[in-house]
């Protein structure tokens, strides 16, 4: 199902990336309320290459009501992919908490059934905030993937280069979406893209607000290989 969203809801955050349509995208850069810049962002570093071909990294999702006790909502198991390395590996060390901050007890701030799932404001919780490993904004990578399926994962931005940490996964193809958000893994598997869906029912509202509770990222980290025994 086609989302038509006001224009209003572009105008919300500093990170945004979502329309229905390429025109409706452009036009929310062009009214945002604030311009981020990329500032003095370092460039990657060889550090990335240590994380590996195809590092996976998990979310373990929890439902808090307005009122009523917590809930696991479930687990998401992600694969980040090796040729956007600076991409997953700001990624991959935000689910660690490795630079000291990071994704754990952030929440999915918008949520819109049959569209997306967005989360990754770590600093105010309200998709105006959040940083990289390499400073407050990082240059778009690449647009090698293409936004052609429900379950991928691509930075939200708030225009060229303003790579941050927040990121969406996708619960439909959004191919208008193509060559200006850099699309940098994949969930990795069935159950975790039904904790996905289970998410996604949950956004029934044009602006992606959940207003009875949130769902909160209570743990997340990398996913250690196992070894196979010679």
């Amino acid at each position: 199902m086609a989302l038509h969203l006001p224009s209003s809801f572009l105008r919300t955050a500093s990170s945004t990336f979502a329309t229905a349509s390429p025109r409706s995208l452009l036009a929310s850069r062009a009214v945002s309320h604030r311009t981020i810049g990329l500032g003095h962002a370092r460039l990657f570093s060889a550090s990335a290459a240590a994380m590996g071909v195809h590092s996976k990294v998990f979310f373990e999702v929890t439902w808090q009501p307005l009122k009523g006790d917590s809930k696991p909502t479930g687990r998401i198991n992600m694969t980040l992919y090796d040729d956007t390395p600076m991409t997953s590996e700001n990624f991959r060390q935000l689910c660690t908490g490795d630079p000291g901050f990071g994704y754990k007890d952030s929440h999915f701030h918008r949520v819109i059934d049959g569209f997306m799932i967005q989360g990754g404001d770590f600093t105010r919780h309200n998709g105006t905030g959040g940083k990289s490993i390499y400073g407050e904004r990082f240059q778009d990578e690449n647009f090698k993937h293409k936004h052609t399926r429900p379950g991928l994962l691509s930075m939200a931005n708030a225009g060229k280069n303003t790579n941050g940490s927040q990121f969406f996964i996708t619960t439909v193809p959004l191919h208008y979406l193509d060559n200006r958000h850099v699309v940098f893994g994949e969930i990795a598997d069935q159950e975790s893209m039904d904790t996905v869906q289970e998410i996604s029912k949950k956004g029934k509202r044009q602006d992606g607000k959940i207003l009875d509770g949130k769902f909160v990222i209570s743990n997340c980290g990398q996913i250690k290989e196992k070894k196979e025994d010679k």
